[in-house]
């Protein structure tokens, strides 16, 4: 990670709540790498890609949040589940050519004792018909922690969101329509 201070310095410095520190600390991570990290790893992103589809994506953002996820546990913060979040859980649309998708996962912060202290949300922007992501992924910073909040929230700030099915519910859905 490029950031000249670890994350416990960036949250002692910020005067954001900690939710909203974390979220700052993780999209400035992330304004220093994801283009790094899809040049650098172009190879095995689309080897990945050639080999598995859509599971590159994971591929890359394990990548880009492995520096994350060390300074967490430096820190004495963990995620639940780590970052990007439950893809299960997962909502995504995009364009009909399915060349500008986004993907809305989430994880909860918790603090080292244990108490749950925010969301932070991590939107993934991913094409389906070659391995490109079109722009940078974003974060959202929540304070609160239930599904139902979260849900709440989120489709407060986004129509599509709203709209969007739970990726359990849209998989049930396809597999439903392949029975025919």
């Amino acid at each position: 990670m490029k950031h000249t201070n670890p994350l416990q310095a960036f949250l002692e410095e910020s005067d954001e709540s900690t939710i909203a520190a974390i979220g700052s600390y993780i999209t400035n991570h992330m304004n220093e790498s994801w283009e790094t990290i899809l040049l650098n790893h172009q190879d095995i992103l689309q080897k990945a890609y050639n080999e598995a589809g859509d599971a590159a994506y994971g591929t890359f953002l394990n990548l880009l949040f492995l520096p994350v996820h060390r300074q967490f546990k430096e820190s004495g913060f963990h995620l639940e589940p780590k970052l990007p979040g439950h893809f299960d859980l997962s909502r995504e649309w995009g364009n009909a050519e399915e060349t500008d998708q986004q993907r809305w996962m989430w994880s909860t912060v918790y603090s080292s004792n244990d108490e749950a202290i925010g969301t932070i949300v991590t939107i993934t922007f991913h094409d389906h018909t070659l391995f490109r992501i079109p722009r940078q992924p974003q974060i959202i910073a929540l304070s609160v922690t239930s599904k139902a909040d979260v849900i709440a929230a989120l489709s407060l700030l986004s129509p599509d969101f709203e709209q969007a099915l739970e990726f359990t519910v849209e998989y049930e859905n396809y597999l439903r329509s392949q029975q025919g």
